[in-house]
């Protein structure tokens, strides 16, 4: 699990060196054009300056850099994510408090460079978030909130739910909602270790705004 600054500005994320450098736009076969297009022109870029795609020479970035690499299933792996940001009944919030348990659980410096803004901006505090990144449920949620969070957790953690958490998902979410932060955990779980193996060049830009 990640740990508290000195200086109390959130958890510590270890830096690993890059295995992966960035592929410039003008290096991409088709196959993968097809994947940077879909990527950088659909519904992502309506928010590309809150979770950034690609860096100042247009190289993108993160997990999105490893998707390149299999275009085929890259391309299936990002409309997924697509139909995870936004087309789920899922609040904002809880979306991002999903995410952020993730990648607090994992480790996972992309994610939080990448959706940390992305909370504040829905009205979370820095506090909530901090919370959130150090494994624990932060105070001044709602009752949803605060589940999606607790059961987040616990499926990035443990793989699964006791019959306790599955019942109190079904009651405080209902099937649906359940459903689809059962497949928001195991997609940004799925980036995470996509991020953890190839480690993407992540340019000092990027971690500077963020």
């Amino acid at each position: 699990m990640s740990t508290e600054t000195e200086t109390g500005e959130g958890p510590a994320f270890e830096k690993l060196p890059p295995r992966l450098d960035l592929i410039d736009p003008a290096d991409l076969d088709d196959a993968q054009r097809t994947v940077y297009e879909a990527i950088t022109s659909g519904p992502r870029a309506s928010q590309a300056r809150a979770v950034p795609l690609v860096d100042e020479s247009g190289r993108l970035m993160g997990p999105f850099a490893v998707m390149l690499l299999s275009p085929g299933v890259g391309n299936a792996m990002q409309q997924v994510g697509a139909k995870i940001r936004f087309s789920t009944t899922l609040t904002a919030r809880e979306r991002e408090l999903g995410i952020l348990s993730v990648a607090g659980e994992l480790r996972c410096d992309f994610e939080r460079l990448a959706h940390v803004p992305v909370a504040l901006k829905a009205g979370l505090t820095k506090d909530q978030v901090n919370a959130v990144l150090s494994c624990r449920v932060p105070d001044g949620l709602t009752d949803d909130e605060a589940l999606v969070c607790k059961l987040a957790q616990a499926m990035t953690a443990e793989r699964n739910l006791t019959d306790e958490g599955y019942e109190a998902g079904l009651t405080g979410l209902g099937r649906e909602r359940l459903a689809e932060l059962t497949w928001l955990v195991g997609y940004y779980s799925a980036l995470a270790l996509s991020l953890a193996v190839f480690r993407p060049f992540l340019p000092e830009s990027f971690t500077a705004a963020h």
